[in-house]
């Protein structure tokens, strides 16, 4: 247990009473909650499943934490909010942890060597080798010897994407988009970024909907649409395996508004919603609807929308003409133009309504990578190389796959249905609990004034009713 010099901290009293503290309640956690994403795990096997991604050429006759465990703990950790490797230092003494990781004695009191007894987990030098195990590694390497399979990391979130849908959904939507990773350091693939003004990695994330799909990790020094096309080729290919009759549609900013990606859709029966950077021409397309806009903000003080529907190609980088939607905006402070080029015809969305509820609804693909990055700790990306900085990002993505696994399997028809990551954590996982450790069971005492205890009751009775899916598609 954590010594402190000071046996007790006297408080402000209350009263005639005085207010005293002391770190000797026993065995006592602040993760209780932790318990629901263990029922989410045994329903999804998302650990298991990214566990079975690594190669282990340790001794087995060496090893106490297998590797299913050291990937469990540092998925566990991220989820309940501990961010560093070095919070396992301590952490490793926590009995409810070692529950939630598996481990068969949560009190440590088997472990091979003295002075590792009563601490049931891995340490942050033996979590490390998670991440710093080089490519190459195999069973003659003398240290780092746990080796990552990233085709395999890859396939995983969209087999779990696959196995989220009880049956075949009609159409999808592909959000693409890439967001700054700042870096501090001199971190190999270290590049200044001119819009971002600063040094940073370039990460490239793809979703459908609330669903990962893809979380690559880039220098920052390329365009923000590079590798798109691999990546939708592999996601693409692997959906329709499964899907052939889906309509896939791949959204982005004018980021990803490249001939490449355009031409690729078309070849493989693919739709697409991209922004389009303006310039004179397209601005001279909807010049009268830019007039009509401007006469309405001006009767009315209000903004006001007109929209242009045309065909347009450009002088030499595009292979044909498409379709552009502009939307000739005036607000009060001065003219606002905006443009999306498509695929979908007419028959399916008319300009309004592609661009204000197709095209804009991509805005909440900036939520779900803010959420990962500010909730589970994806810009942690602090290693000195990138392979062990991108197997932090993949870490962070688990995480996230498994904080939504619980939202959509538990929190269902709940008032915290749609709560971001953060907000889960702090109501349903951070809840104080006695843990006590007999011959027959693990009695976790959860605190008696937990708030949320009918929210925690109705998802933990919709988690247990569920049955595991398969472990591959």
């Amino acid at each position: 247990m954590t010594e402190c010099n000071q046996a007790s901290f006297t408080f402000h009293p209350l009263g005639r009473r005085e207010v005293v503290g002391r770190f000797d309640g026993g065995r006592i956690t602040t993760d209780g909650g932790g318990l629901l994403l263990r029922e989410a795990e045994r329903v999804t096997g998302i650990i298991r499943r990214f566990a079975d991604c690594f190669t282990d050429y340790r001794d087995p006759e060496r090893i106490e934490h297998t590797v299913e465990q050291l990937v469990a703990q540092r998925v566990y950790g991220l989820a309940l909010g501990y961010e560093d490797l070095n919070d396992h230092d301590d952490l490793r003494h926590d009995p409810l942890l070692a529950v939630l990781v598996g481990k068969e004695d949560p009190l440590g009191r088997d472990r091979h060597r003295y002075e590792d007894r009563g601490k049931a987990l891995a340490g942050k030098s033996t979590l490390n080798r998670l991440e710093l195990t080089p490519v190459r590694a195999n069973a003659a390497s003398r240290y780092k010897k746990i080796a990552l399979d990233r085709r395999s990391v890859q396939r995983l979130f969209t087999d779990v994407f696959l196995q989220s849908h009880d049956r075949p959904p009609r159409r999808i939507v592909l959000d693409l988009d890439a967001t700054d990773d700042p870096i501090h350091g001199h971190q190999s693939g270290r590049f200044f970024h001119g819009y971002y003004m600063n040094y940073c990695y370039l990460p490239l994330y793809i979703f459908c909907g609330e669903h990962l799909l893809c979380a690559r990790l880039r220098p920052s020094n390329i365009d923000a649409s590079t590798g798109s096309v691999k990546e939708l080729t592999r996601i693409v290919r692997r959906i329709r395996r499964r899907w052939p009759r889906v309509q896939i549609v791949i959204r982005g900013d004018s980021g990803f508004c490249r001939e490449q990606i355009m031409a690729w859709c078309e070849a493989n029966k693919v739709d697409y919603v991209l922004g389009l950077a303006k310039n004179d021409r397209l601005i001279k397309e909807i010049e009268k609807e830019l007039q009509q806009a401007k006469r309405e903000c001006e009767d009315t003080g209000h903004a006001a929308r007109v929209f242009g529907d045309f065909h347009y190609q450009t002088l030499d980088s595009w292979s044909q003409s498409r379709r552009v939607i502009g939307k000739a905006e005036h607000l009060p402070k001065g003219s606002n133009p905006r443009f999306v080029v498509t695929s979908l015809s007419t028959d399916e969305f008319d300009a309004k309504s592609l661009y204000e509820d197709e095209y804009c609804a991509r805005g909440d693909m900036e939520n779900r990578i803010k959420e990962q990055q500010l909730c589970l700790f994806a810009d942690r990306t602090s290693a000195a190389t990138m392979r062990a900085n991108e197997v932090r990002l993949w870490f962070s993505s688990i995480a996230y796959t498994l904080m939504v696994a619980l939202r959509r399997l538990g929190l269902k028809d709940t008032d915290l249905a749609k709560a971001r990551c953060d907000t889960i954590r702090l109501k349903l996982l951070k809840i104080g609990a006695r843990i006590r450790v007999t011959v027959r069971k693990v009695w976790v005492s959860f605190a008696e004034s937990c708030p949320y205890q009918a929210i925690f009751k109705q998802v933990y009775d919709q988690l247990v009713r569920l049955r595991p899916v398969p472990l591959r598609c």
